[in-house]
């Protein structure tokens, strides 16, 4: 079984987007099937899931020099850490004493069909009321493991970044 320094940057891309479409799979089966409604900021975490796997999957198949490693690892530091700003608004939003929760807005699509694009994404970021409901799995918020999962995903692109280049294609 190959050591970490034996893996090579493509297989570590590709571990990256494994897991954000694993996240997102499971997203989608607590929604669907267990009908948990996700809210605004849960949906902008999503998002960056989405995009963190996106870079993944480009970064696997481009399988570029150190240099071009190097863009994909910033920006899949990046994406992450946006990531976790959101779950991070989140938890802090569910920490907060009943009577100082923001007020529940209107559905998401309510909001993009009667506000401007903008003034609507502005809503979307900031979370409302609907956000501090706290679901829980194994004992933490699904904020709290999302927070996890981005933290885990910016560090194995901070070692993407900063690891010696090795021969291994």
């Amino acid at each position: 079984m190959p050591g970490i320094h034996q893996i090579n940057s493509r297989q570590i891309n590709l571990l990256i987007f494994v897991v954000c479409t694993l996240m997102m799979l499971a997203a989608a089966y607590m929604e669907h099937v267990m009908k948990m409604v996700p809210c605004s900021l849960c949906i902008t975490q999503r998002g960056f899931v989405v995009l963190t796997g996106i870079l993944g999957l480009i970064a696997a198949l481009h399988n570029p020099g150190l240099s071009g490693r190097r863009v994909y690892a910033v920006l899949g530091i990046i994406s992450p850490i946006l990531g976790a700003c959101f779950a991070g608004r989140q938890l802090w939003l569910q920490s907060l004493p009943e009577d100082q929760v923001p007020a529940c807005g209107p559905g998401l699509a309510y909001i993009f069909e009667e506000f401007p694009f903008m003034e609507a994404f502005k809503l979307l970021l900031q979370g409302d009321g609907n956000c501090a409901h706290v679901d829980k799995i194994l004992g933490l918020s699904l904020a709290a493991w999302t927070l996890i999962a981005f933290i885990g995903l910016a560090l194995v692109n901070l070692y993407q970044l900063v690891r010696k280049d090795n021969k291994l294609a």
